[in-house]
């Protein structure tokens, strides 16, 4: 499938049920968008930061956290957030998140900007790799290379009719 970009809020958007994510191999998600993804899945940080510290998350590397319907892949893209993350490391990291979610029977995976924020890596290169990995698979990237909030309900809609 080709990749998709786009702009607007990735966490808002109605039909993706799998999202992937930029991390360190240190165990930490106190920064940049990881920070988003610990606080709608609290249990995520805590198998992530397992991972890390037994030594099972190296650069290059994913973990796939499932909760419930959804599915959150997490890339190992930078030894410390001080460091740069590595292209070659997105690249791996990448393929395997396609391969996992083939066998998943996962069609969509919603992303950021991976790689670009904290982790420094350039935009167009970042882009090229997303497009190749998925190019020639059935899994469809959904990149958001814009973040736009969600406008909230109108107050002009009716409200919500409570049951007894």
């Amino acid at each position: 499938m080709p990749t998709i970009f786009t702009q607007g809020d990735l966490f808002a958007e109605k039909d993706l049920n799998a999202y992937a994510f930029g991390a360190t191999s240190s165990g930490h998600m106190d920064a940049g968008i990881a920070v988003a993804f610990k606080k709608r899945w609290p249990r995520l940080e805590t198998e992530y930061a397992a991972r890390c510290a037994d030594g099972r998350f190296h650069l290059g590397d994913v973990f796939a956290f499932v909760d419930g319907e959804t599915t959150v892949y997490t890339l190992a893209l930078q030894e410390h957030w001080k460091a740069k993350a590595k292209l070659a490391a997105l690249s791996r990291a990448m393929t395997r998140v396609v391969e996992l979610a083939t066998n998943a029977g996962v069609l969509r995976i919603g992303l950021p900007r991976v790689g670009t924020g904290l982790g420094g890596l350039e935009w167009l290169r970042v882009k090229s790799v997303l497009t190749k990995v998925s190019e020639h698979s059935r899994v469809e990237l959904v990149v958001f290379e814009k973040f736009v909030r969600a406008k909230p309900a109108s107050a002009d809609a009716p409200p919500a009719t409570e049951l007894p």
